[in-house]
């Protein structure tokens, strides 16, 4: 005799009801790429890395650098750096991007979490800093000898972070 009990959605009487669940995606600390050795006409190879395609350390450190010769002239940057000496914040902003984008972990090791709302807390960052560090990155980025595709995806990361990092909007 058919039921009409809704509760059971499809499924019969005898046919006990699965459980859905939600399946969550992995928390995404990096660009997407694959994560899968590539088969290709019987070879296996490694998906190449963003850092591995823009030209690995040499790239972070020459994009870095001419942020930093940006920043040392900006009036309104150069004061949020303590101390005359931006060699250490060169440094933790290269091993930094060099771990987001695939390269080695040296960023973790020496520092932990990259926590960047923490870190950058202290600091007032409202619209005119944020637009004042895309401008000296965009300086360094289009500089840096990228194809459009990954000077895009690079950009767009850079965005995205400047304006997470903000705290003040005056």
């Amino acid at each position: 005799m058919p039921t009409s009990n809704r509760r059971w959605r499809g499924c019969s009487p005898r046919t006990p009801r699965t459980r859905r669940t939600k399946v969550r995606e992995p928390r995404h600390h990096g660009p997407l790429r694959a994560t899968r050795p590539v088969r290709h006409n019987g070879k296996v190879s490694s998906p190449e890395s963003f850092y591995d395609a823009v030209g690995g350390e040499e790239t972070f450190r020459r994009i870095v650098a001419r942020f930093y010769q940006e920043v040392a002239k900006d009036e309104l940057l150069r004061p949020l750096y303590p101390g005359e000496d931006l060699g250490p914040a060169e440094e933790h902003l290269r091993l930094f991007l060099m771990q987001y984008w695939g390269g080695p972990h040296t960023y973790s090791q020496q520092r932990g979490h990259p926590r960047l709302r923490m870190r950058h807390a202290p600091f007032k960052i409202g619209p005119m800093e944020r637009d004042a560090w895309l401008r000296c990155m965009r300086i360094a980025v289009d500089e840096a000898d990228l194809d459009e595709a990954r000077r895009d995806e690079l950009w767009q990361y850079l965005e995205m972070a400047a304006h997470s990092l903000m705290n003040s909007w005056e």
